[in-house]
């Protein structure tokens, strides 16, 4: 889980760039309330009553579910009067006596929505707007067919539409294998994707009096617009759609419409490569003519393509730490956190860049804040560019804290820190240390950082732990004592390396 969080953490700073949605002010604690209150009394029980049942799972410290909640209420009591009513339902999952559900429901942060379907049989993730409109018109489509028939050419116009991902089944009789496997996937994917089923191929758009069934068509607003497929096994036509729904090259800029191709970008197990230019400068074309191109050479072999505009991708220059002034440039990101950088890329260099990074002959770049040009404070400030000297080829005991300037319980933990490495100040052999995890890169295949503080305790000889013990002065000095090696390094401060200049530092993001 550790090799995701720095992607999951970018994607979330790029969303959060999505222009707010306006609330509606909460509506008077004597109103009548639409949203069921469940918990672990009556969770289990009440989603079993239900073949249709949305459940929002939500923190009251939560600012997104703040925003939620009146939107969501306003849509319950429009379902409510739905022909057959669609109930939605909240849970606390911040109450200690519901955590379980949270935990049995994969609950990862707030809020959380979900669609329980068969009495809880069947459990899927609502991905649809958070505002009220559109969360009812989203809802009715769920609760419905998984698939809809499509009778005239104005049905079809409807269905396609301009700026969505469609498929539709083009069949003689609406029975046998090949349409019962199309609506056995069609309930299964319905989440993600529009479904519609038709006898006449001649009420599509766009080219289709040739189509003859059973077929599957892929309506989609970039690349070749639509493409077919006849193979009806489920996992084959599975694959079909979730490769052919997936643009050459996914666009990112302040267009609604291309944020869900974002987020399926950002969940592809492939390593991903993001060009970032500005869209409005000469030549802005010419870069993406040429990417297209390059991505449609390498499309196979494990490496998915972004193009951002600069304007709208602000968190992601945060998130790696990189300037304005370095534009046109390409930052590929591997699974594991590992990253490759060419800043101020000329047009011709992409193919030549691409081949370089692909022939293993790109090194890794490192996003670091400044050396610090002193650093005489009893705890050692490590930057990402000095984690591996000071860390690992220093050959002392080194107990290091990966922390978030944000964090109370680091700011807490800070004074202790300082204690425990006075102590040993007169013990060369000893090294304690800090970095900012927010700032600097951490090498996610060797430290597990998943909240903060982590710390971690490197012995001279090389044994690597993660420290979980008390947070006391004591707790922790007992702890060194047990696990230090003797080294018979000369009694010195570590000497740090020179500094140099390094992008600019993240800024702190907020909790979800």
């Amino acid at each position: 889980m550790a090799k995701n969080v720095a992607i999951f953490g970018l994607l979330f700073s790029l969303l959060l760039l999505v222009p707010s949605q306006i609330f509606a002010e909460e509506s008077s604690t004597d109103a009548k309330e639409f949203v069921l209150t469940l918990d672990n009394t009556n969770f289990h029980d009440t989603v079993k009553k239900h073949d249709f049942i949305v459940v929002e799972f939500y923190a009251p410290w939560c600012g997104h579910c703040k925003k939620l909640a009146p939107e969501y209420e306003k849509a319950a009591s429009i379902l409510s009067t739905h022909e057959p009513p669609v109930v939605l339902a909240k849970v606390d999952a911040n109450e200690e006596h519901n955590k379980d559900l949270a935990s049995e429901n994969d609950v990862k942060g707030f809020p959380t929505i979900k669609i329980f379907r068969n009495g809880g049989k069947n459990i899927q993730e609502y991905k649809g707007p958070r505002e009220a409109e559109g969360i009812v018109e989203y809802l009715k489509k769920q609760s419905g067919p998984a698939s809809t028939e499509i009778k005239s050419a104005d049905d079809a116009t409807a269905f396609v539409g301009d700026n969505k991902v469609v498929i539709v089944g083009v069949f003689p009789k609406f029975s046998g294998e090949e349409y019962d496997n199309f609506i056995a996937l069609a309930e299964k994917l319905r989440s993600d994707y529009d479904f519609a089923h038709t006898l006449n191929a001649k009420h599509l758009p766009k080219g289709d009096s040739s189509v003859s069934g059973p077929v599957v068509r892929l309506f989609k607003p970039f690349d070749e617009l639509f493409v077919d497929s006849k193979d009806f096994n489920v996992e084959a036509l599975e694959k079909f759609i979730e490769e052919s729904s997936t643009p050459i090259v996914t666009v990112f800029n302040n267009e609604p419409s291309n944020h869900p191709f974002v987020v399926k970008f950002f969940n592809s197990p492939n390593a991903k490569a993001m060009l970032f230019i500005n869209f409005t400068t000469e030549g802005a074309e010419s870069f993406k003519t040429k990417y297209h191109e390059v991505a449609e050479q390498y499309k196979q072999q494990g490496v998915s393509f972004l193009v951002g505009d600069v304007e709208s991708s602000q968190g992601a220059f945060q998130y790696f730490g990189l300037k304005e002034e370095q534009v046109p440039l390409i930052i590929i990101q591997h699974n594991d956190g590992k990253k490759f950088f060419k800043p101020n890329l000329e047009l011709d260099q992409l193919p030549t860049w691409l081949k370089a990074y692909k022939d293993g002959k790109v090194e890794p770049f490192v996003k670091s804040e400044p050396i610090p040009e002193t650093n005489n404070e009893p705890v050692k400030v490590v930057v990402g560019q000095t984690l591996e000297d000071v860390v690992f080829k220093s050959g002392k005991n080194v107990l290091i804290e990966f922390y978030a300037p944000w964090c109370g319980h680091c700011k807490q933990l800070a004074p202790i820190l300082d204690e425990v490495a006075v102590s040993f100040q007169s013990d060369a052999d000893v090294v304690i240390a800090k970095l900012d995890a927010t700032a600097n890169d951490i090498p996610t295949d060797t430290f597990d950082v998943q909240g903060y503080p982590t710390l971690y305790f490197r012995s001279a000889s090389g044994k690597l732990s993660q420290y979980d013990g008390g947070r006391t002065k004591e707790d922790i000095i007992e702890f060194i004592e047990k696990n230090k090696d003797k080294t018979g390094a000369a009694h010195q401060e570590v000497e740090q390396p020179k500094a140099a200049a390094q992008p600019e530092a993240e800024q702190p993001k907020d909790e979800l």
